[in-house]
């Protein structure tokens, strides 16, 4: 039973990536320039989260450090 089993699995699995097969974009080799130039355009991408992450954490302590100030006060 577990090899009709497995039989069927295989032949419908292979169905679906039979007829994906045709639609898949050709595989273009990319040059060294090429992929320096892509981590470049990560990396920059990377650095932009970063610095958007630290200016809402930078207004965060803004926010709690008021807050301090006006504890301290009373």
């Amino acid at each position: 039973m577990t090899a009709q089993t497995t039989g069927s699995a295989t032949t419908k699995a292979a169905a679906p990536a039979a007829a994906s097969t045709p639609s898949r974009k050709a595989w273009i080799k990319k040059t060294p320039v090429d992929i320096v130039l892509e981590q470049i355009g990560k990396q920059e991408e990377k650095v932009a989260g970063m610095r958007k992450e630290l200016a809402q954490e930078e207004r965060e302590l803004a926010k709690l450090q008021q807050a301090r100030k006006v504890l301290e006060a009373q």
